[in-house]
């Protein structure tokens, strides 16, 4: 089998960015696309220069339909990395899992962009209101719910950080740590002179319809009114595949990149959530993918690039 130019695993905005810009330099891709996308219960996503407010599955119909343009660029759907091993040849060989079964697929570079993978409290029904009244991107999200009264859901560590975050947006917040000693008295201090409410009892279910929360009942029988808000989830990386290469990656299991998306293993790159811990956006990671497929480019035929 005549081996690809680069292998591109993830099919978000990251991956599509660096595949359309690849495939403007002539390079011959392929694009893995799990299609189970992190954002798939949100409604309408925002930040995107000229695509505000658009559903996220519309902003990747429009991507794919315009790689469509460029023949050697293929998207392989609903289909998943088994594994990532070095080949004979000094590229990488993947072991694939699709609708058609097992295959394999040899590649000269492989650019990573497959996102983090999304945790969310312990809370029943929170699923039923998640992407449409609850969110977990303020940068994304709070423009809407500005000026109501919203929660902050969350069990991790850094609830009263992104408590203080959210209250750019609104003078009424309330903290839930459903039942986590997540928020240190003295934090809850801190936020009680700001005016935020701190609720340390667990959660015994969310209250609303269709998708619109309405309340947040504890277990001690409170019923806390709010018009929507925000959720803390776990964001852990989804590189199980790469076990057997040794790449390089943080304390929390991000890839480590240099500025140019180069990882400690060459010929492998990383870009967008699962390489760079930052803020979560559409626009961001594309950039990002559009930003390491230059430096593919340019590494592919010798010319530096900055680290």
């Amino acid at each position: 089998m005549t081996p690809r130019d680069v292998l591109i695993i993830g099919g978000g905005p990251a991956g599509l960015s660096a595949a359309l810009n690849l495939g403007r330099a002539r390079a011959t891709v392929t694009v893995i696309d799990a299609d189970r996308p992190r954002n798939a219960a949100t409604l309408a996503s925002h930040g995107f220069l000229t695509r505000d407010g658009i559903p996220p599955q519309e902003l990747r119909a429009l991507a794919r339909a315009e790689l469509a343009a460029y023949p050697q660029v293929e998207v392989l759907r609903r289909t998943t990395v088994r594994s990532l091993a070095r080949d004979i040849d000094g590229g990488f060989v993947a072991t694939l899992d699709g609708r058609a079964g097992p295959a394999t697929l040899h590649a000269r570079a492989a650019l990573i962009a497959t996102g983090l993978r999304e945790t969310l409290p312990d809370v029943p029904n929170i699923r039923g209101f998640y992407g449409m009244s609850l969110f977990s991107c303020a940068a994304c999200d709070a423009w809407e719910l500005q000026d109501r009264p919203l929660a902050l859901i969350g069990e991790t560590p850094d609830l009263a950080a992104r408590a203080r975050l959210i209250a750019r947006w609104t003078d009424a917040l309330t903290v839930f740590t459903n039942g986590a000693d997540t928020v240190s008295t003295v934090e809850e201090a801190e936020l009680t002179a700001s005016g935020i409410r701190v609720e340390r009892a667990p959660i015994a279910g969310l209250d609303g319809d269709r998708g619109a929360l309405e309340a947040v009942w504890l277990a001690d029988g409170t019923r806390v009114a709010v018009t929507g808000g925000f959720v803390r989830p776990v964001w852990t990386p989804a590189l199980e595949f790469l076990d057997g290469l040794g790449v390089d990656r943080d304390g929390e299991g991000h890839l480590l990149v240099d500025r140019a998306g180069r990882t400690s293993v060459p010929g492998l790159y990383g870009a967008g959530d699962a390489a760079a811990p930052g803020p979560q956006q559409l626009i961001v990671a594309a950039g990002q993918g559009a930003r390491v497929a230059a430096v593919l480019v340019h590494d592919a035929v010798g010319v530096t690039t900055a680290h």
